[in-house]
């Protein structure tokens, strides 16, 4: 066994013309062999070899080893021989015994099938044979290649097996797939399972992860089969969607770790290209906060819709430049002609706002730019107030004044009924764009009101996946919090699309699906991540769920609707809903003592306020600002609200 390693470390050490002459070497040895076996079995142990003998085998042996040449034996890398290489291998020994054959009769005057079967036998078992023993004796000898499971034995399955077959990371041992009628087969010589034999086939083999190779499935499709895999102990992984397979944006041979949108199956719904186009294409179009979760996707979606002039008004120089130079990159690739404008501003300064409108001839702007995490804002009411509210504000104020055409809120389910200050300064900016709406009518304002988007800065999902990662534990703020979930492409779509729906005042609201429990999700994503939970009831699981307690201004579950008064729209994902608003004389008494209180920094008046104001307002702790409790250590009582008269 030490001789035979020292002869692979040698061979395997080798220069590449080096190994092919070995190997051919070796099938020299092998055929001259092969025909002395061949006809020693044929003619009897007694038998000697004539002068005509030795012709037959020279001929053989030199067009033997030319045809091998031509067909590439010496072009395939041993270690990883596939199907396609064993089949020329395969034409490659049969054209040899037609040769043999061919000169035995020519020289001979004769030849017998019995020794071409005998000659043809022998060569399968020591050329074929010998190439796969090595491959094999190569994959047990690499302990670095993790044995996995393929669900889909389709096209795309068959593709992928072959691709990580021919790779020294992931060797396939069997294939999963809900097809009664291929169950128990054999695909390239990797064997089908149904996935009720799951148990079995992890039995018989030593796998930790299971690859989807499901590219064209349903998102509910995929949900119910990460359902079926969820009770075993399996890293589950996905291959791209068809798309960006076929357009090579991705090879087939790359898979992910499953999202979370894989486990919501929420299926998208085709969005209607004339709403789509009708704010943007041949249009200067402003996006404020640009470079955010939503900002920028709303930028990906608009440079492909064509406007003329794209605007990114964004606080965060490095976010700014990351999106600049991720469309510029778009523009080129796809040749559109949009000039493509970076601004570096806060929407705190409108008369930066203002001027930029102008300046640009801004014909409709989406205002995404907001403080939103509600921890973080709850600790920093007065910036959060400033960026929320007048932010809007001098958005809106700019917009009337440099004549936009429409102008979407990008809005939060956290405004509805708000416990927290971020939602609650969104509900206001909302009551802001409905009381403008009703004192001016040269500008469209339109409010889009949507939960949670998945990926988007401080998303749970990132920050569950790191913690899996690590070890543990996963936090959860409550065993009973729900939210829902969009991604952030389905998201800014819908946005689009509502905005230009918009009559002037609406609240759109964007269908969200079904809530989802986050204990259950964390659950879902430590089985899916190949871990299991560990509780009481399972105390040698790998992850603990720890759960911290709501945080302050943090509720068990959103809501998107006030009341309600909702309507259809044309679009079945989007919804209307008619609410309270003030009037703009109203508002600015509002907005003017708002202003008032932030600037000398009395968190506990804008707190009353926001409660009198119609936001529905009804905060479920003491004040929480940082500074503000550390200028006044003595403001920890709970603030007593007055109702608005």
């Amino acid at each position: 066994m030490g001789m035979l390693s020292q002869l692979v470390s040698y061979f395997l050490e080798s220069p590449r013309p080096v190994k092919r002459f070995l190997t051919l070497c070796y099938d020299v040895a092998t055929l001259l062999t092969c025909m002395g076996f061949a006809i020693w079995l044929d003619n009897g142990a007694a038998y000697v070899w004539t002068k005509s003998d030795i012709l037959v085998s020279f001929f053989t042996l030199v067009f033997s080893i030319a045809i091998f040449v031509r067909l590439g034996f010496y072009r395939a890398i041993l270690r990883y021989i596939g199907v396609r290489a064993i089949s020329v291998l395969f034409v490659g020994i049969t054209l040899s015994t037609s040769i043999f054959s061919f000169f035995n009769l020519f020289i001979h005057n004769s030849t017998s099938l019995v020794l071409a079967v005998y000659y043809w036998c022998f060569l399968i078992i020591s050329i074929g044979g010998s190439r796969l023993l090595f491959k094999s004796y190569m994959h047990s000898l690499d302990q670095t290649i993790t044995p996995v499971a393929v669900f889909g034995a389709g096209a795309a399955g068959r593709q992928l097996v072959s691709a990580l077959s021919h790779g020294n990371i992931y060797r396939p041992v069997f294939y999963l797939d809900d097809d009664y009628s291929i169950k128990g087969s054999e695909i390239n010589g990797i064997k089908v399972y149904h996935p009720t034999e799951l148990n079995e086939a992890l039995a018989k083999h030593s796998v930790a992860q299971v690859f989807l190779a499901l590219p064209s499935a349903t998102a509910t499709q995929r949900n119910n089969i990460l359902k079926k895999l969820e009770p075993f102990p399996l890293k589950v992984k996905t291959i791209a969607g068809m798309e960006d397979i076929v357009t090579g944006k991705v090879k087939i041979e790359e898979v992910r770790d499953i999202d979370l949108e894989d486990l919501l199956g929420r299926e998208s719904v085709a969005p209607n290209e004339e709403l789509l186009e009708s704010c943007i294409s041949s249009k200067v179009v402003m996006v404020t906060g640009a470079g955010g979760s939503i900002g920028a996707e709303l930028c990906r979606q608009i440079i492909v819709l064509k406007p003329k002039t794209l605007i990114l008004y964004e606080l965060s120089e490095y976010a700014l430049y990351a999106i600049e130079r991720e469309l510029s990159k778009t523009i080129k690739r796809m040749n559109l002609n949009v000039e493509l404008v970076a601004l570096l501003g806060s929407v705190q300064h409108k008369g930066r706002l203002t001027k930029s409108m102008k300046a640009f001839k801004v014909q409709t702007v989406y205002h995404a730019a907001a403080y939103k995490h509600v921890p973080i804002v709850e600790h920093n009411i007065v910036e959060g107030i400033r960026n929320n509210v007048f932010g809007t504000l001098h958005a809106a104020k700019a917009a009337i004044q440099a004549g936009v055409q429409r102008f979407v809120l990008i809005s939060t389910d956290k405004a509805v009924r708000p416990t927290n200050i971020m939602g609650a300064s969104k509900r206001v900016a909302e009551l802001v764009l409905q009381a403008l709406n009703n004192k001016y009518d040269s500008t469209l304002f339109t409010m889009v009101r949507f939960g949670n988007v998945l990926g988007s800065s401080g998303s749970v999902v990132p920050l569950f996946r790191e913690q899996i990662k690590s070890g543990g534990p996963v936090t959860v703020t409550h065993p009973d919090i729900i939210r829902y979930f969009m991604t952030i492409p389905e998201a800014a779509q819908l946005v689009i699309q509502a905005g230009a729906m918009g009559k002037g005042g609406d609240v759109f609201v964007l269908d969200m699906g079904e809530p989802v429990k986050i204990a259950l999700l964390a659950e879902r994503l430590i089985h899916l991540l190949g871990r299991t939970v560990k509780s009481e009831k399972y105390p040698n699981g790998d992850i603990e769920i720890q759960y911290s307690g709501l945080r302050p201004g943090e509720k068990l579950f959103e809501e998107l609707l006030v009341g309600d008064n909702v309507e259809g729209t044309e679009h079945p994902r989007i919804m209307s809903a008619n609410e309270e608003h003030l009037s703009w004389d109203d508002m600015k008494k509002a907005l003017d003592a708002l202003d008032s209180f932030c600037e000398e920094m009395r968190c506990d008046d804008i707190v009353q306020l926001l409660h009198r104001m119609p936001t529905g307002y009804n905060p479920q702790h003491s004040v929480c600002d940082l500074l503000w409790q550390h200028e006044e250590p003595s403001n920890d009582k709970v603030v007593q609200f007055k109702t608005l008269s």
